[in-house]
């Protein structure tokens, strides 16, 4: 017999179990159900609501089921519906009727709704956990590769040398970026929706505050209605996940075109790569292969997420039952893809002399050239286009812009002398960048301290805020 099958004379079709049932996917909350459910038998016991004999039983019978969870011992049913009355029926086992006062002054929406917010929390904690630990390794990496140089690209042609540690410092910021995101949006789930009910509250002289406080909620709904209804911090849950599997599809882009053969920048570990089942010689770089192809999967739960909420009156609708697929697959999903870049990334070997040698491209000090005449008082747009003339010139006569003689330099320009070539090579163009957010080796290095002590921060965070 359903739990809310008084006023029906029929039994639900077979299909119709099947069809909306929760169980098969939501029975992963059954620790916050059940952590919701003692909280909340706690009060009705401390407000005079329910004896406190009877709350006793209570707790000790949700302690009973927990272990039975714990064990893998919970046998759940289609027919249960969802684990909000899973829960109910294991504990019914247990004590007996005294289960059927449970819900008292609670309904399954505001029931929902904390256990989603619970799981939003602890979500959140993990990936911010997982980002730090990306966010580390990249750091460390940065520091351990400081020498090496490689071309940096726009529209995927070289443009000007960089340090390979200031590459690693841009998806750095990406990472610390996320994590912020992450943290404002926390505050956001971090609201307890428990006192609700269906939709109107409750007539019991319940204590929402102590249920609050109990749960280390920071404050709580002042509106029943938005508390059942609001998924809000699901969607930024997921919106958040989106953008930190887009950082990591651009990364693992640019790790899957590092470590093919016509680059040759890195390599990657034979620990994270697989071989091919017909050609022995491969060396396939399908991790970074799958970062790339589940941010599409993840995108794709956050727009689902978006059409689900998009035309929904207030209050609670069973469309909302769709929100729990998106959020623990995405998280998983996003918790797996964080924690193996970072042995990725980690265990990752460099090509000093590939990298260097694409970074002495012929024509890469184009722009230094310009600027050599910029500061001697030309235009930038005249210097622009002697340097221009000058790429022409080269590519027509097979000379790099560092092999051209002192006196065809200057059939182009007169202020060009001898000292311009000594500011062209790799190492000179890259130290010239001495503002803050360039490559100069004492620039990136301040950076990487100053990523450290952010890093730090968002650590404090973690450990204060749970």
């Amino acid at each position: 017999m359903k739990l809310w099958s008084g006023r029906f004379t029929k039994q639900t079709q077979p299909l119709v179990d099947r069809f909306q049932a929760s169980i098969p996917f939501d029975h992963i909350l059954w620790k916050e159900d059940i952590k919701g459910s003692i909280a909340h038998v706690t009060m009705l016991g401390e407000s005079g609501i329910l004896p406190s004999h009877e709350c006793e039983i209570l707790i000790e019978g949700l302690h009973r089921v927990a272990e039975k969870f714990e064990k893998g011992e919970v046998k759940w049913t289609i027919e249960m519906e969802d684990i909000h009355m899973c829960v109910e029926q294991l504990l019914h086992e247990e004590i007996g009727d005294l289960a059927g006062k449970l819900h008292t002054a609670r309904s399954r929406n505001d029931q929902t709704s904390l256990d989603l917010h619970l799981f939003v929390r602890s979500a959140t904690h993990e990936i911010v956990t997982k980002l730090t630990e990306l966010w580390e390794v990249m750091l460390h990496k940065a520091e351990q590769e400081m020498d090496l140089i490689l071309p940096g690209y726009t529209h995927l042609q070289r443009a000007q040398p960089v340090r390979f540690s200031h590459h690693l410092l841009a998806y750095a910021n990406m990472l610390e970026r996320d994590s912020q995101r992450f943290q404002e949006s926390y505050q956001r789930a971090d609201l307890c929706p428990l006192g609700a009910g269906a939709i109107s509250g409750t007539s019991f002289p319940i204590d929402r505050l102590a249920v609050s406080h109990s749960l280390g909620f920071h404050d709580l709904y002042d509106n029943s209605m938005d508390a059942v209804s609001d998924r809000d911090y699901v969607w930024e849950f997921l919106s958040n996940c989106s953008l930190v599997m887009i950082h990591l599809s651009r990364l693992a882009e640019e790790l899957i075109l590092w470590s093919s053969q016509e680059f040759q920048f890195v390599e990657l570990d034979d620990a994270f790569c697989t071989g091919s089942s017909m050609m022995p010689q491969k060396k396939n770089p399908d991790v970074p292969e799958l970062v790339r192809g589940k941010s599409g999967r993840v995108i794709g739960h956050l727009m689902g997420l978006f059409a689900m909420l998009k035309g929904l009156p207030l209050t609670y609708n069973k469309d909302m039952q769709e929100d729990k697929e998106a959020l623990f697959d995405t998280f998983t999903t996003v918790r797996d893809v964080l924690s193996i870049m970072s042995p990725l990334i980690e265990s990752m070997r460099c090509n000093k002399a590939k990298m260097y040698a694409a970074a002495n491209d012929p024509y890469i000090g184009a722009t230094d050239l310009a600027d050599y005449l910029t500061k001697k008082g030309v235009p930038f747009r005249q210097a622009h286009h002697v340097a221009g003339n000058l790429v022409r010139y080269g590519l027509e006569n097979g000379k790099s812009l560092v092999e051209l003689t002192l006196e065809e330099l200057q059939e182009f320009h007169p202020l060009l002398e001898d000292d311009v070539l000594e500011q062209l090579t790799v190492e000179a163009m890259v130290e010239a960048r001495e503002c803050i957010g360039g490559t100069a080796k004492k620039t990136v290095k301040a950076a990487i301290e100053a990523k450290r002590r952010r890093l730090e921060t968002t650590k404090l965070w973690l450990s204060n805020d749970f």
